[in-house]
């Protein structure tokens, strides 16, 4: 029988461990952090759309709302306290909606880009939250959508000023997988 030296032993660890690493590179790709700029991009004005087959409300789903833009896109209404996941690659274009509780503040209606992303942080109100995805900045406030890891989506104190726009734990991860770095959200009344 062959003698394996202390070398051989050595080396077929370190490999080892280098495969470790390499897969673990390779799953943490789409949940690595991101350091949020100084300040992100200006919103710029939303196209206006003509109402597409997306737009037609179907029974107990709220439509998309007419003025939303274009393309691959996040939607989120103020007034209506929800958002719209679309992609007009798929059928229905729609590929989720649902509520959110707003923030305190509230970005301008525009169209924005995503300038930020984390997986885990602790938010403006000092609830630990995840699936974080920022977008807009308001008085010096950032503004994204985040769900608090104890699934709770209480209203925000009024007298703080929070910038996170909270979901459940389920349409955050959904919006996560969807919303990537510079992805588009269109914020509309």
């Amino acid at each position: 029988m062959a003698k394996i030296g202390s070398g051989m032993v050595v080396t077929g660890l370190t490999l080892g461990a280098l495969a470790v690493v390499a897969a673990l590179a390779v799953q943490a790709n789409g949940t690595e952090r991101k350091a949020a700029p100084a300040s992100p991009p200006p919103p710029t004005a939303t196209t206006t759309a003509s109402p597409g087959p997306s737009a037609v409300k179907r029974p107990g789903t709220p439509a998309l709302p007419a003025d939303s833009g274009s393309g691959q896109r996040v939607v989120y209404s103020l007034d209506a306290d929800r958002v719209w996941l679309v992609d007009p690659a798929h059928k229905p274009q729609v590929v989720r909606t649902f509520t959110v509780q707003p923030s305190t503040l509230d970005p301008e209606p525009g169209s924005y880009q995503v300038f930020a992303r984390d997986s885990a942080l602790t938010g403006s109100d000092g609830r630990p939250i995840e699936h974080v995805v920022l977008f807009a900045r308001v008085s010096g406030t950032v503004v994204g959508f985040s769900a608090a890891v104890d699934g709770t989506t209480p209203k925000p104190d009024p007298k703080q000023r929070t910038g996170g726009i909270r979901e459940t734990r389920a349409d955050a991860k959904a919006l996560w997988d969807f919303a990537g770095l510079q992805s588009t959200v269109v914020v509309v009344r």
